[in-house]
């Protein structure tokens, strides 16, 4: 039987549909888990940034579906799988990763990404931007492709590999990232990227953080940024797994990070590579949650 073309995959609305070349290249159906449902497409396709070509700042018209291009790199980033092993039924491996690098390097992942969290973030009853927030970081090992100029060991975790810091919302939902080698400190690598996340979202007043972020970096937050560092302890008393207030939100998204099998071990060679992986992970995730039904809170 043939497989049935959805309403998406018959007449795509892309911009690249309308005002490009896509419509000489053929249209796919939609058959992996990772792809976007209409119902999703709904809901990214306002949200894209414009192209380049169409701001006039040179460039040709894109040649390929930006749906297709969407699910594309979803479905590398969800299955791990290598760029050179793309699925025939995509556009090519190198248009792909050429449409990734650009995003990547013009910042448009991060501005879809944001777009897609304030639309999640109010959804949820909450204001677009976020006034607290939670910072933590995850160390993973690196693989063979990682030079040794951009890996280190974590001695605490034992992981010869990359160190992921970041900052969430009380959602759950990233706020800013940035890649170290794995010996990176905490509160050395909670300088810088705090000063970005202060500077990206005014209205953040209060981080929380665990021990590892005590010290000099409190008051440097509070006088620099105006941001108050809050520390939450492990008690002494406590023995085994406990979760602690507020920092298991960080917690989530560590665990959903490694539910994506590119992000289970560090395969780029850049760091630039390495955040962009994530920040698209993430869209997938909040693009999902935009795309169900909505019920209202009783």
């Amino acid at each position: 039987m043939p497989v049935q073309s959805t309403a998406g995959t018959r007449e795509c609305d892309c911009l690249a549909h309308r005002f490009g070349n896509a419509a000489d290249n053929r249209l796919r159906e939609r058959r992996y888990p990772s792809d976007m449902t209409d119902a999703e497409w709904v809901v990214v396709r306002p949200l894209l940034p414009v192209p380049g070509w169409m701001q006039g700042q040179g460039g040709q018209p894109e040649a390929y579906c930006h749906r297709a291009m969407l699910d594309a790199i979803g479905y590398l980033v969800d299955n791990g799988i290598k760029w050179r092993a793309m699925p025939a039924d995509f556009p090519p491996w190198d248009r792909v990763y050429a449409f990734f690098r650009r995003w990547r390097d013009r910042g448009l992942v991060r501005e879809f990404h944001d777009r897609v969290r304030g639309q999640v973030r109010e959804r949820a009853g909450h204001d677009a931007l976020p006034t607290a927030g939670v910072i933590d970081s995850q160390s993973v090992k690196a693989d063979a492709v990682v030079g040794a100029g951009t890996r280190g060991f974590d001695g605490g975790k034992l992981v010869n590999g990359r160190k992921r810091h970041v900052v969430v919302d009380t959602l759950g939902l990233l706020l800013g990232v940035m890649v170290t080698a794995a010996d990176v400190g905490d509160r050395a690598a909670a300088h810088i990227l705090l000063e970005q996340v202060a500077a990206a979202h005014h209205r953040l007043a209060l981080v929380w953080a665990d021990g590892g972020y005590t010290g000099s970096l409190i008051e440097h937050c509070l006088a620099a940024f105006a941001l108050v560092l809050a520390i939450v302890k492990r008690s002494d008393n406590m023995k085994g797994f406990v979760v602690l207030p507020k920092r298991w939100i960080v917690e989530r998204l560590f665990a959903h990070l490694m539910r994506s099998r590119r992000l289970a071990r560090d395969f780029e060679r850049r760091i630039a590579s390495a955040e962009a992986m994530i920040y698209w992970s993430m869209a997938a995730l909040m693009t999902r949650r935009l795309a169900r039904p909505h019920r209202g809170r009783g």
